[in-house]
């Protein structure tokens, strides 16, 4: 049984693929609806492939050139006299790597598209059967990312192995600096998904709310507006393939962080001292088999039941079984005594504990956005009230409801890096950002759910089906915004622990003894560090708001010069602003991406690791509350501008949509549009793409400027 644990690895993630295979199969046999419910489903379906496509055909150049850079880096065996364990190889993990984010993406787009029509056409009968098409098609696209994740990782590390075994001492490191190729593919690709997908849906939905909404008045997804198919479009390719791209990325990073800091432990087990870097993938892949079990809670009873409260009990039920079954699998794996990594001892118990650590650290910062973001709470309400003024006071209550919401999150987070440290040192953080992301399956599925509730009802308006149709969708929708803001929530959190190990496994990597902020150098990179998320964001925003602009011209000249469009007697050209969402998605990510991965390699070659530290260290903790910060707000700003669609009591009045409050709010909106689902959401990628770049380059970059 002990020989064969590594090939569990995979096998868990293929048992993920054919579950995730049987459930899409399930999705497609569902009814597509009436002919134009399918005709707009296509319009959709149609556009997300035309993006994905432009967007694969630009990355593709950029993965071949940086392949072609790593095999020639592979092929270097010594610098200045000290060894380094690489191969050509490198190069081939890397493409995998971004074939398989690329993939993951592909799976979550393919399917939501399937299942945002037929979301639509069960919401016709009942809530319970809206949900159960949507959250299926929601898991499908968490067991695709969490299946290839662990198919992949496992796999190759096997291969790698074997590769590797003339090696003798050396096999297990060299198969592991190799590995780490699989992760910088994987989190490259998922940077630009994420980037592009996040400016592609939030210039579509910026321009079709402030001249359909705002300008003429009409419904959000009105069928008369030229912008909705585009803005639908956003909602597969950011909020779907990029989510499913960055959190491929992740499991992968936490896995491998979790991996580089293992094969420094020395141990005698019955795995050939290897149980501390297998750990972290055993673990991942029963997370797969118990959010497979989670996804069976999520039901309800009726129309008056709770979606959000079946959402929360098969969440809570896969993490509570995850974490039981992760004691019995330590206490197996780790050997008893004492375990050493670096100047820390701990034991297997201290291990389980620092798992234990993670999923708390986690479900409490899901809890401290969901009361953040969440309508009827007060941090969504206090803006409502806000809105009674005007713009400008939604705005600043929108800010402040976001800065606000960093506290919490931060201590949480320091208080589980403190936690996890003190019970198994650096393998401990590691270790606990692993059991954060074992359920990932569950929580992308939480996550995916949401934006395919919002196509149906944009496919329900533009059919315009009954009102209860309406109703249910939007009902899904509104828990989908808040499961959206969670899963950000959750995103970061593990960002930032995995980037501490990650940032660990580089100082172990490069030969670093300490990373001194005395030294003028290692400060001035600390603040250039901590400069870069500012720069990144901005450039997220702008692109955006550039975007935005030619999108709102777009339509405006539509409605102006196609006679008959507001009266149905005309059709708008669609395409024109689905070829504005995609031209600007794929010029203004470019940008963005190069800072994240050339600033690394250009400081690290210059200036030496320590300096490198110490920019690692600013991104690190500017990121994580540029992230938690803007997430939050955007999410609040949202669902506050949601709530006057049921009406919202102002000062003892009820106010409804259409009233200078809720404009107000559309407002606050449009501002946390890019906040939420462009710019924030992509500070975890930044952070770790840095760290594993810097992982990748550290081996080189050892004994430069000490």
């Amino acid at each position: 049984m002990n020989n064969y644990v590594i090939y569990m690895v995979p096998a868990m993630g293929i048992l993920g693929l054919v579950v995730m295979a049987v459930r899409s199969a399930w999705v497609s046999k569902q009814d597509a609806g009436e002919d134009n419910m399918k005709e707009l489903a296509g319009y959709i379906a149609d556009g997300a492939m035309a993006f994905l496509k432009a967007e694969w055909k630009v990355l593709s150049i950029f993965v071949l050139l940086t392949a072609a850079l790593l095999a020639y880096s592979g092929s270097i065996h010594s610098v200045n006299g000290k060894e380094i364990h690489s191969s050509w190889l490198i190069s081939i993990a890397f493409i995998i790597g971004a074939v398989f984010s690329a993939t993951a993406g592909y799976i979550g787009m393919k399917i939501a598209t399937k299942a945002n029509v037929r979301t639509t056409q069960a919401a016709r009968t009942s809530l319970k059967q809206a949900l159960k098409v949507s959250f299926t098609g929601g898991t499908v696209m968490g067991l695709g990312v969490a299946g290839l994740a662990v198919l992949g990782l496992g796999g190759l590390f096997i291969a790698f192995l074997a590769i590797f075994a003339g090696l003798g001492a050396n096999t297990v490191k060299t198969a592991i600096e190799v590995l780490t190729g699989f992760s910088l593919g994987a989190e490259s690709i998922a940077l630009f998904a994420r980037v592009g997908g996040g400016i592609y849906t939030k210039a579509a939905d910026v321009g079709a709310d402030l001249v359909g909404k705002v300008e003429a008045g009409i419904p959000e997804d009105d069928v008369r507006n030229p912008a909705t198919i585009a803005d639908n479009v956003g909602d597969n390719v950011g909020d779907v393939a990029g989510m499913g791209a960055d959190l491929f990325g992740s499991y992968v990073a936490t896995i491998l962080a979790t991996m580089v800091l293992g094969q420094e432990i020395k141990v005698t087990d019955a795995f050939g001292g290897m149980s501390p870097i297998l750990l972290p993938m055993v673990i991942c892949g029963l997370g797969i088999i118990f959010s497979i079990v989670g996804f069976f809670f999520v039901t309800i009873k009726d129309e008056k039941s709770n979606v959000q409260n079946a959402l929360n009990i098969g969440n809570w039920a896969s993490m509570i079984l995850t974490v039981v079954a992760s004691y019995f699998v330590v206490m197996w794996m780790l050997p008893e005594g004492q375990i050493a990594l670096r100047s820390t001892t701990f034991t297997k118990n201290g291990v389980f504990g620092a798992i234990v650590v993670g999923t708390i650290v986690g479900a409490i910062m899901s809890i401290v956005t969901e009361y953040y973001t969440a309508m009827g709470k007060k941090p969504v309400n206090s803006i409502i009230q806000q809105s009674a003024t005007g713009h400008a006071t939604n705005i600043i209550g929108g800010l402040s409801v976001g800065m606000k919401s960093t506290v919490i999150p931060i201590l949480t987070l320091a208080g589980g890096i403190v936690a996890s440290y003190y019970c198994a040192g650096l393998y401990g953080v590691a270790i606990a950002a692993a059991g954060m992301m074992a359920t990932t399956a569950m929580q992308l599925a939480i996550d995916a759910f949401g934006p395919i509730a919002d196509n149906a009802g944009g496919i329900a308006e533009m059919s315009q089906l009954p009102p209860e149709v309406r109703e249910r969708t939007d009902n899904l929708d509104a828990v989908g915004n808040t499961t959206a803001a969670t899963g950000k929530g959750f995103a970061i959190a593990s960002a930032a622990l995995t980037s501490l190990a990650l940032f660990a496994a580089f100082v172990g990597m490069a030969d670093i003894k300490a990373i001194d902020i005395y030294k003028a150098n290692v400060l001035a990179g600390l603040f250039v560090g901590g400069m870069i998320p500012f720069i990144f964001s901005a450039l997220c925003i702008q692109a955006v708001g550039r975007a935005a602009m030619d999108m709102v011209n777009e339509v405006r000249r539509q409605f102006r010069e196609i006679p008959g469009i507001m009266e149905y007697k005309a059709k708008p050209e669609y395409d024109k602003c689905v070829a504005i969402s995609t031209q600007a998605s794929i010029r203004e990510m470019m940008m963005p991406g190069a800072i994240a991965l050339i600033t690394p390699v250009i400081v690290g070659f210059i200036f030496g690791p320590e300096v490198l530290g110490g920019l690692l260290a600013g991104v690190t903790v500017s990121g994580v509350l540029m992230g938690i910060f803007q997430s939050n707000a955007g999410g609040a700003w949202d669902n506050a501008k949601k709530s006057f669609e049921k009406g919202v009591e102002i000062n003892g009045e009820m106010v409804f949509k259409g009233s200078d409050a809720h404009k107000a709010s559309v407002t606050g909106d449009t501002v946390g549009d890019p906040f939420k689902d462009t710019s924030g959401p992509s500070m975890n990628i930044l952070i770790k793409l840095m760290s594993i770049v810097s992982l990748v380059i550290a081996p080189y970059i050892a004994g430069i400027g000490q």
